[in-house]
């Protein structure tokens, strides 16, 4: 092992089902409000190579005469908090939009005026790289606060070939940095460019013949994402994008069933999308669809409270149906301009009724399901990423309990140790 971690209590979110994967004799808690999140106290976390080679209790791990020994201090110790759905990388922002809204006028009077997403285009495609580098590093510093190891950025602020390519760009350049993991995705069909007013299938072609196939080849993005709405693009626009990606090895996610039920939620899943996002138009059909097909339902609250909506997403049949649920920040400047994970999941418990524990899986082993990257993050077990955050809590749901406190102390990245501020 090249590093260990000694004196901890662990938060290994394995599944309850299989206490403990990494090894059977670990001593797990059998506190109630703790055995959920499969807690092994006075825990030891081995790494080699950048990958969790050892988990168990102190009592079963022989480190004397080890060179890189940490005593955590008794510190609770989680997954790296993953951010599954967020469009970090923009330009200007919308704060006029926020007040004018308040102030009682019609967002179509705002879109008619040159506002909303439009906005957000114009803006980005008169901004450098460079720029939208600098602007998009300062917005991670919130997440990175909250524990985020890993966070999925879209496009869909440029809308040609050269921006989309643009800030996919800039997301693959924050993936270089040592302390932080990206996917990324193309989400070309986020809204009609003004090019194409009243052209919207000749704008599919675009996105279908010209985008994807680059992003492709230059291995730019990890999925393609749509928005898939009554204000967006129908179902069969967004099934033509769907298969472009597929055939370019690309996977696939939506947003949708976000202000009415269109029924994309069931085409993505038939398609073999990881997540479909917002759902909160949802109905049975759509949960049984996702829970046919393993896809995760991504809850966005910020989104949700932000535009003060009403509808409700569907928790009690998504928990029924044993459907995953992950929840992330959705990070924009229209809807959900909040770099925070933790208020994120006091938002998923307060406004929506989920628990702390499912809040917690929200946002390591789901949100991890959904990227498609189940199997090497979001959970503490031998062979995943050595990807973790070190907080100085007693309890895993103090998470979603407590906003602003400055509990982390540090962040492990492949093994490497980034500590807070």
């Amino acid at each position: 092992m090249d590093r260990v971690l000694t004196n901890l209590n662990l938060v290994t979110m394995q599944p309850a089902t299989h206490p403990c994967k990494a090894d059977s004799h670990a001593s797990i808690s059998t506190n109630d409000c703790s055995n959920g999140y499969q807690v092994i106290e006075n825990a030891v976390i081995g790494i080699t190579n950048g990958k969790i080679s050892f988990v168990g209790s102190s009592d079963q791990a022989d480190l004397h005469g080890h060179p890189d020994v940490i005593d955590c201090q008794q510190a609770l110790v989680t997954p790296g908090i993953i951010d599954c759905h967020t469009h970090l990388i923009f330009a200007g922002n919308r704060a006029n939009e926020f007040e004018q809204r308040l102030q009682g006028v019609p967002y179509e009077t705002i879109a008619k005026a040159g506002g909303g997403i439009l906005a957000t285009v114009k803006a980005t495609r008169a901004a450098s790289e460079e720029d939208l580098l600098e602007l998009a590093v300062e917005r991670l510093e919130g997440l990175k606060r909250d524990g985020v190891t890993t966070i999925e950025i879209k496009s869909g602020y440029g809308l040609t070939l050269e921006d989309e390519i643009k800030m996919l760009r800039v997301a693959k350049a924050i993936g270089c940095l040592e302390d932080i993991k990206v996917t990324s995705t193309l989400l070309a069909a986020h809204a009609l460019p003004p090019e194409y007013k009243d052209r919207a299938d000749d704008y599919i072609d675009h996105i279908c013949n010209d985008i994807i196939p680059v992003v492709a080849a230059e291995k730019l993005a990890d999925a393609v994402d749509v928005f898939c709405e009554n204000i967006g693009f129908s179902n069969q626009q967004c099934e033509r994008v769907y298969l472009a990606a597929i055939e370019h090895g690309l996977k696939i996610k939506g947003h949708t069933e976000q202000l009415s039920n269109q029924g994309g939620s069931q085409l993505a899943a038939s398609l073999g999308a990881t997540s479909v996002d917002h759902i909160e138009y949802l109905d049975d059909s759509g949960v049984n669809a996702l829970h046919q097909h393993g896809t995760v339902a991504t809850l966005l609250p910020g989104a949700f409270y932000f535009l003060r909506e009403t509808q409700f997403p569907p928790i009690e049949a998504l928990r029924n149906a044993k459907v995953p649920m992950a929840i992330a920040s959705d990070f924009n400047p229209g809807t959900s301009p909040i770099a925070s994970m933790r208020m994120m999941m006091n938002l998923a418990c307060t406004l929506f009724r989920v628990t702390p524990e499912e809040s917690l899986r929200g946002v390591t082993c789901h949100a991890a399901q959904a990227l498609g990257l189940g199997e090497t993050r979001g959970q503490v077990r031998v062979g995943m990423d050595a990807d973790l955050a070190i907080w100085q809590l007693e309890h895993p749901a103090e998470l979603s309990y407590r906003i602003g406190v400055p509990d982390l102390l540090a962040r492990v990245v492949d093994g490497e140790f980034f500590y807070a501020d």
